[in-house]
């Protein structure tokens, strides 16, 4: 009997086995799962240095989340504008408007914050006057899924550059190309303007941003350009492949005024031109140098990018004017021409120029040297050179000798040279040299230098 009843009990624990494993349960282990809040949008902040003309910045200020990643986009721009956090859940940037941009008061503006893996956005429109600074809310921000991260291949840039424009002013764009690898975040730096300027991806590893040039902008033609390959914490650089601007072609001065070869009378005179750049850097007025009739008047005249201005009640006669200017990148505009002046009651006198370059005063000389000087151009240079011994000389009187008397032409920007001889060919040491120049043109006064030199022992 008993022997039956185990076997019966057997049955029933194979018929139902897992109440063997029930009636003793071990001890069971709660898992909490832990889901990551909504990223919240407050505010959007609108600003402007010129309301919304070309050239024109403007700042955005966005409140939310903290920690997440904002941007605005604007309708009438292609261009996304990435903020950044500069304090706890306030996010900031800028926008510079191009001239192919179509914005207006009415454009919306929708601003978006991503944050643990989803997305805020809503919808802005700009004030009614910029002076409300704040822009009017839209609907309620909705909240989307973020996208889904893709596993990045090596990191690299394969070519970075920028395309010509035709002219650089205000609210001119510069486009800039990059060719890297897929699926990675771009931005460029231009030192001394802005950086972290974003690109977009407009097809897999062919990425394109741009910056528009502001009125305040002082553009360095030739200054360094950096672009950046973000792909998580993997980074990598590139210098823009050549100058930020490419121009070879000089600069034209024309417009000039008086005419060539044309003779003017009345009042003061205004000598003037125009610099034309077109397509390239513009022209530096650091750079401009003027020339009337020899004398630099450079400082006495207007100079600007577009041309310069100079007046002068000037004397009757034949006058040159020599201008020089530079572009941003060193390419050289010359023009030279003359005019005439006819007589004009009350003129004021052109002073000539005259130095002498390669004495000083009571200086030293050997037995023979050459007296080199400046005066204006083509102008007639009468040297007058005595030589007067040492009193002390043994044997000898104090006498004053002639040693040159020669006049010479300086050349078309005034330089000229003379050989000066000793009184002797045993000159003593100490012989005294009475130096006198003049320098005269039949348009000018005259103009005259004196000096004294001594033979070196």
């Amino acid at each position: 009997m008993k022997a039956q009843l185990r076997t019966q009990v057997a049955a029933i624990a194979l018929l139902f086995p897992t109440a063997l494993f029930l009636a003793q349960p071990a001890q069971a282990a709660t898992r909490q799962v832990v889901r990551s809040p909504s990223p919240e949008l407050f505010s959007l902040q609108v600003d402007s240095d010129s309301n919304l003309r070309p050239g024109a910045v403007l700042s955005f200020t966005v409140e939310g989340s903290p920690r997440g990643s904002a941007s605005v986009r604007i309708a009438g721009s292609n261009n996304t504008v990435a903020l950044k956090e500069t304090q706890r859940g306030v996010y900031t940037g800028e926008y510079t408007v191009r001239r192919a941009d179509r914005i207006d008061g009415g454009s919306p503006i929708r601003a978006t914050i991503r944050s643990g893996g989803k997305v805020v956005a809503g919808n802005y429109s700009f004030p009614d006057s910029l002076d409300n600074r704040v822009a009017r809310g839209g609907p309620p921000p909705v909240v989307m899924p973020a996208p889904v991260p893709v596993p990045l291949p090596a990191i690299e840039i394969e070519r970075f550059v920028v395309l010509p424009i035709n002219k650089v002013e205000a609210g001119a764009e510069l486009r800039f190309r990059l060719n890297g690898m897929p699926g990675a975040t771009a931005s460029f730096d231009i030192p001394g303007l802005q950086t972290n300027i974003p690109m977009r991806e407009l097809r897999p590893g062919h990425y394109e941003g741009a910056y528009t040039i502001r009125r305040t902008d002082n553009l360095t033609p030739t200054g360094p350009v950096v672009a950046t390959l973000r792909a998580g914490p993997r980074v990598v650089t590139a210098n823009l492949n050549g100058p930020l601007i490419t121009d070879g072609t000089a600069p034209v001065i024309g417009n000039l005024s008086p005419r060539s070869g044309e003779t003017v009378t009345g009042g003061p005179t205004v000598v003037s031109g125009s610099f034309n750049d077109a397509g390239g850097t513009g022209v530096d007025p650091r750079s401009v140098r003027i020339l009337l009739s020899g004398l630099d008047v450079t400082a006495e005249a207007e100079v600007t990018p577009r041309g310069f201005t100079f007046r002068r009640a000037l004397p009757p006669g034949r006058h040159t004017v020599d201008v020089t200017a530079r572009d941003r990148v060193g390419n050289v505009a010359h023009s030279e021409w003359t005019f005439s002046v006819g007589s004009v009651q009350g003129a004021a006198p052109l002073h000539m120029p005259l130095q002498i370059m390669s004495h000083s005063d009571n200086g030293a000389v050997d037995g023979n040297t050459q007296l080199q000087g400046r005066t204006a151009p083509w102008a007639r240079v009468n040297i007058r050179v005595t030589a007067v011994e040492p009193v002390n000389a043994p044997g000898r009187s104090q006498v004053a000798m002639p040693v040159l008397d020669q006049t010479v032409q300086a050349d078309a920007e005034g330089r000229f040279a003379v050989n000066l001889a000793p009184a002797r060919p045993n000159a003593m040491p100490g012989t005294r040299y009475d130096v006198s120049v003049t320098s005269s043109k039949p348009d000018m006064p005259s103009a005259e230098t004196r000096m004294v030199l001594y033979q070196r022992g």
